[in-house]
């Protein structure tokens, strides 16, 4: 139940699907740029991530049931406000449903699932944790080629109808799968704890106050690595389908409009694949090699990606070098509650946790941003060039970083 309220969640990452439609079909109706169209997602991923912080430290003390379905409502309610924006053409409007108010459902329906599965598998956090944070992965593609395409054929590309059904989707499929959500019972240990191999990360870390683990260094690293990552991943992830499409463009310009829509979502949906099955794999991958080597391997390979990125002129190969960065991107997600709990413990993992997220907060704004102003101002060929090495610089960033981190359980 966890991985299908992610599921629904996850559905903001197919987002560029959107982009390429108000900024290009749309065009004429609403008037809007891209970078106009991208602060929509950009507000919605930044108060994801400070929810996430405020909604981490309450869970402790809150039921996860509540919680998770109040998120769930919220996000239902922010695409019903988005149908209506679109219905009077109000950008404002689009930014304090989808934006603000889908932004903080977001946050307390991501965060609450996957701390209190950490909890009831304290013997393959890596694991478990991955499993559900794939449902959010997966999402773009349930969005790009059920959804969305399903609800434009009905509604006759009419965008107030199609979002109000997904509110209408998400309230019954968010809300129902989120009051499944509950904590297991005090002292719960499975029997996986009994073995060697799983006993120590089931043993409990010493314990210290919130503030000094959240300004302790270890915290500081963790963050700005996650930051790093996630900046360049969901740089591609904002805007990969209108990229896409340019990209075919210069290399079949006989291919129509359609067909062009039709590539830039199939790209949404086969990467959205990659970044499910990366929260996955990284995440089973962390137990067994660590969580600190996990990173420097996502994000080493990545520094070679992105540079192919800069060269290729092949939209085959750019769609699988895109795919790989959707892995690495997800692995992050995957790996990262099992790191914090290792590090911090189960009790601090919760509060912890959330507020790793407002990392993916600062990441919403700050990447999608620069490659909006990139293809507002510079040609598609120069624009794809110049945003692919600003996200291979913080890759790069990242992966210096990495080796700051450290396995080592904390010390008071």
């Amino acid at each position: 139940m966890g991985t299908v309220l992610m599921l629904c969640l996850g559905t903001v990452y197919a987002w560029s699907f959107f982009q390429g439609l108000l900024v290009r079909e749309f065009k004429d109706v609403f008037g809007w740029t891209n970078s106009q169209v991208a602060w929509i997602f950009s507000f919605a991923i930044f108060f994801l991530g400070v929810t996430a912080a405020w909604g981490g430290a309450q869970l402790p003390k809150r039921n996860p049931r509540t919680m998770a379905m109040i998120g769930g409502t919220l996000f239902a309610a922010g695409c019903a406000v988005a149908a209506f924006a679109f219905s009077i053409k109000s950008l404002a409007l689009l930014y304090a449903g989808y934006g603000v108010m889908g932004g903080i459902g977001l946050g307390l329906g991501y965060v609450t699932p996957v701390a209190t599965i950490a909890r009831w598998f304290p013997d393959r956090k890596g694991l478990a944790t991955g499993m559900v944070v794939m449902g959010f992965g997966l999402g773009a593609l349930f969005m790009s080629k059920v959804l969305a395409p399903l609800l434009l054929d009905l509604t006759h590309r009419n965008l107030v109808s199609v979002f109000l059904l997904l509110a209408g989707v998400f309230l019954v499929l968010g809300v129902g799968s989120a009051a499944f959500m509950k904590n297991p019972p005090a002292g719960w240990l499975p029997e996986g704890c009994a073995e060697p191999a799983a006993k120590a990360a089931c043993d409990e870390v010493e314990e210290i106050p919130l503030g000094k683990a959240l300004l302790s260094g270890r915290f500081l690293s963790l963050w700005i690595v996650f930051f790093c990552n996630i900046t360049a991943g969901i740089s591609i992830i904002s805007f990969q389908s209108p990229l896409f499409q340019d990209l075919w463009k210069r290399f079949n310009p006989e291919l129509a409009a359609a067909a062009l829509a039709g590539f830039g979502a199939t790209l949404v949906a086969v990467s959205s694949l990659w970044n499910g099955a990366g929260r996955f794999l990284w995440g089973a991958a962390s137990d067994r090699i660590g969580r600190s080597r996990t990173f420097r391997v996502m994000l080493a390979s990545e520094v070679l990606v992105f540079a192919l990125l800069v060269m290729t002129k092949n939209p085959w190969v750019f769609a699988v070098l895109v795919c790989w960065v959707l892995l690495c991107y997800g692995g992050g997600f995957g790996a990262m509650p099992s790191f914090i709990g290792d590090v911090f413990g189960s009790r601090l993992m919760p509060a912890v946790y959330g507020f790793i997220l407002t990392a993916w907060a600062a990441a919403g704004v700050v990447g999608p941003q620069i490659f909006a102003a990139l293809q507002d101002r510079l040609s598609p060929a120069a624009a794809s060039t110049w945003s692919f090495i600003v996200a291979g610089g913080f890759v790069i960033l990242g992966l210096a970083l990495s080796f700051l981190l450290s396995d080592a359980r904390r010390t008071a």
